[in-house]
């Protein structure tokens, strides 16, 4: 079977071992590993992209966790922020089911492909910018061939990736339900990043999550829908 371009991508994300300290953190990471898990079998390797390869809609996030798709191999898979992700993805109508535990779980995506700016899990959450330059190939083949209606960005660091990869010149300032359309390319509409420290503070809430996919939705199927609840004007 011949391989399309998104399996030929995870094969090269998942060999890569280009920046030597994302590659000494994420196997220490799987070696040690977190004593909730210690029974389990880290994946401990880059995370290529997941979902429905007709995607209209790409959420893009900053990378793999450390616990998360470090260990599960998936990304937005097995932590917190993947469990507040999804649950909203399946709230409207992108995922079919509230959760994402582990490979094999059953989670399938209608309309709506997954990501993240850099592909391994890197100490303290924090990419080098030299890392993120690394990585940015592989989030460019994988926008190219996607070719999306709409980018949700999760965090200024997921917006600034697709700013640069659709050359946003200049660029607004990163806010929550933001949206920046690209001439001849896609919507860019942001949110918080589901982290732990957003949604546990109530600075992310479930409905704030949920009003940003809808809108992406309504967006990529054209349709008119009504911005989120305080979001700025589009530039």
């Amino acid at each position: 079977m011949t391989r399309g371009p998104l399996d030929g991508l995870a094969a090269d994300v998942v060999a890569c071992r280009a920046c030597p300290r994302l590659v000494a953190w994420r196997e220490q990471v799987a070696v040690e590993r977190r004593a909730a898990y210690r029974d389990e079998v880290y994946w401990g390797r880059p995370i290529p992209g997941f979902g429905d390869p007709t995607a209209s809609i790409v959420v893009l996030g900053l990378a793999p966790a450390a616990h998360g798709a470090n260990r599960t191999g998936r990304v937005f898979t097995g932590d917190r922020s993947g469990d507040f992700l999804v649950a909203a993805m399946h709230r409207v109508g992108l995922a079919n089911q509230p959760t994402s535990s582990h490979v094999g779980d059953g989670l399938a995506l209608d309309g709506v492909w997954i990501t993240a700016a850099v592909k391994c899990a890197p100490p303290a959450n924090a990419p080098t910018p030299g890392e993120r330059d690394a990585c940015g190939p592989f989030l460019h083949r994988e926008l190219d061939a996607l070719r999306p209606q709409v980018v949700v960005c999760l965090g200024a660091f997921g917006y600034e990736a697709a700013c640069r990869h659709h050359d946003v010149r200049p660029r607004p300032r990163f806010g929550h339900g933001l949206e920046v359309a690209v001439p001849g390319g896609p919507t860019l509409v942001c949110s918080f990043h589901p982290s732990q420290q957003n949604t546990f503070t109530g600075r992310l809430t479930g409905l704030m999550l949920d009003d940003v996919l809808r809108r992406a939705v309504a967006l990529a199927r054209r349709t008119p829908a009504p911005r989120p609840a305080g979001a700025p004007a589009p530039p």
